[in-house]
């Protein structure tokens, strides 16, 4: 899917990338892509260390910041492989939808 083909002096499309972590690596190959379209990318924190080994409030300022990455964002692009949607995701695509941004998905049905 090319989102923006040509960048335009006005400046690129802004498409924050969600999805779950157990899609990392089409996560990385989908915002790599979305780039050379022509598109700036604001991706997912990776994480460096066990979900359980963050804090409640680490956990909370990463999921408020990538909301904020959201809102900066003209849309977002789900990485929904296979259908999956996590609870976050959802939970992303229904604050995305409430700010007025455009939801695009890998596979129709968000």
């Amino acid at each position: 899917m090319t989102v923006n083909k040509d960048v335009k002096r006005e400046g690129a499309k802004v498409i924050t990338m969600c999805g779950s972590l157990k899609f990392m690596a089409e996560i990385q190959r989908l915002a790599e892509k979305l780039e050379l379209e022509g598109n700036c990318v604001l991706s997912i924190t990776y994480p460096t260390k066990a979900k359980d080994d963050y804090t409640e409030e680490e956990l909370e300022i990463l999921g408020k910041l990538h909301k904020r990455k959201i809102a900066m964002s003209d849309a977002i692009y789900v990485v929904n492989s296979k259908g999956y949607i996590g609870d976050s995701t959802k939970s992303e695509i229904k604050y995305a939808r409430s700010i007025g941004k455009e939801v695009l998905s890998l596979v129709d049905g968000c």
